[in-house]
């Protein structure tokens, strides 16, 4: 029997629309200041997970809750598990928004709403897919888990936990990411430069300085507060500054206390060349006047060696490998002020052929005639790769070339989806080739067109792989 998805997913538009609408509305960043044992990221993803397992159990599925932290929708019998990993944790919305980012709307055929393309809009298609082959009575011969994550963006607390107290699936896939496939995804690790607090001995003083919100976004944002007795100059330099680079910003002066905001464009960390990092065009501006101390390095070390090195070539970590690409580095955020001091975090996605431990060594040695401190962030993960020749793979991009009429080929990216939680776990949608990435942006959206397609390509993948 031939099955005419994009149909059946057409018949299913509203209601679809209807419970991804649902999810937009909730603000999930996780918010480490309202955690508690009941809400172990934060009240928000607590309630899009809570959400989303209440319309699994409305449709008559299996649903079950692990700790606040994850949860799944269960379908179909069998002994082999296949896994489907979403999340419905929200990276923080930032500036620049031109509507409400938990308001969804609909405007020229896209869906604008934080979460809409990573990652509430992509889980529900995929969802969607698994409630068409339930309710065609379609005969599989496996058990399927659409598994729902809410700490996704930060140190993935839900999968630890979630694996730790449910049975792993054999296989699957995360609808995180972009077709045709993402079989490879890079390592990643953050490393935290620090410096001492003092910022005297120099014509100005740096009060305070601060951009960015996660370390795995691009900096929209940055601002710094210092003293200068030269302030004419500063203000006719930043005016020259703003004409000749891609930021925006504003200088405000009172007395000798001068105050400058400067706006770049946000982009997920993965990528940070397709973003404009405001926090090392601002350091780069201000290094042209003289700091003192620890605040003069900070400027300087920003300036020289991390501004637009996304390939950290100047650190003496430029690598390539044929299959999974290059290693880049995303400075994600920046903080000083005199009495705390100083920390730069350096978000790095790594191929195979490099490691943590060679990045450290390196990375030390490159920094070492500032006098800084390098140390570990949290919870980094290995380069993860599934051959080509798998047959989940070849199931996937058959059923891509199906749809789409485009060849499939394997791919690998720097982002970390869950699709490296399993041996046999790869990424799989929702953009396609010709997708605009709003991911980690202002004003995120999912393409209608998008998200009906993918749904209907994850229906089709969904039972090819649990026939």
């Amino acid at each position: 029997m031939e099955i005419n998805w994009k149909k059946e997913v057409e018949a299913r538009r509203t209601e679809l629309l209807e419970d991804l609408f649902t999810l937009l509305r909730i603000d999930s960043v996780r918010d480490d200041s309202k955690i508690t044992p009941e809400a172990p990221v934060g009240p928000g993803p607590k309630e899009a997970l809570e959400a989303f397992l209440a319309i699994g159990e409305r449709d008559g599925f299996i649903t079950k809750n692990v700790g606040n932290l994850a949860g799944h929708i269960e379908f179909g019998e069998g002994e082999e598990l296949m896994g489907v990993f979403g999340h419905v944790d929200v990276v923080p919305t930032g500036t620049g928004w031109d509507t409400d980012p938990f308001v969804p709307v609909i405007i020229d055929d896209r869906i604008y709403a934080r979460g809409s393309s990573d990652d509430k809009g992509p889980t529900m298609a995929a969802y969607y897919a698994l409630k068409i082959i339930r309710d065609l009575k379609l005969p599989i011969s496996k058990k399927v888990r659409v598994i729902i994550g809410t700490d996704e963006e930060s140190g993935w607390k839900c999968m630890d936990h979630y694996l730790e107290n449910e049975r792993i699936p054999d296989f699957g896939f995360s609808p995180d990411a972009e077709f045709p496939i993402i079989n490879g995804e890079k390592g990643m690790q953050t490393f935290m430069v620090q410096f001492r607090g003092d910022n005297k001995g120099g014509k100005n003083e740096l009060l305070s300085f601060d951009a960015g919100l996660r370390e795995n976004m691009v900096p929209q944002d940055a601002t710094a507060v210092f003293s200068s007795p030269e302030t004419d100059r500063i203000e006719q330099a930043f005016a020259s500054f703003l004409e000749n680079n891609p930021v925006k910003g504003t200088i405000s002066v009172e007395g000798e206390q001068v105050t400058i905001e400067l706006i770049g464009k946000a982009a997920h960390g993965m990528n940070p060349a397709a973003g404009v990092n405001a926090g090392t065009y601002l350091a780069t501006f201000l290094n042209k006047f003289n700091f003192g101390g620890q605040a003069a390095t900070f400027l300087e070390l920003i300036a020289d060696s991390i501004h637009l090195q996304h390939d950290a070539q100047k650190l003496n970590l430029a690598y390539t490998d044929s299959v999974m690409g290059e290693l880049t580095m995303n400075a994600g955020i920046f903080t000083f002020t005199p009495t705390t001091g100083g920390e730069v975090a350096l978000n790095f996605r790594y191929p195979q052929g490099v490691s943590e431990e060679g990045i450290e060594i390196k990375l030390e040695a490159a920094l070492a005639s500032y006098g800084v401190t390098i140390a570990k962030g949290g919870h980094g993960k290995l380069p993860h790769y599934v051959p080509a020749d798998d047959p989940l793979v070849k199931t996937l991009l058959a059923v891509y070339e199906k749809h789409t009429g485009l060849k499939g080929h394997e791919q690998s990216i720097g982002g970390g989806t869950y699709g490296r939680l399993l041996e046999r776990g790869v990424a799989y949608g929702a953009m396609f080739p010709d997708s605009i990435d709003t991911m980690h942006q202002a004003n995120e959206f999912i393409a209608l067109d998008d998200l009906f397609r993918a749904t209907a390509i994850y229906a089709d993948a969904m039972y090819e792989l649990l026939k």
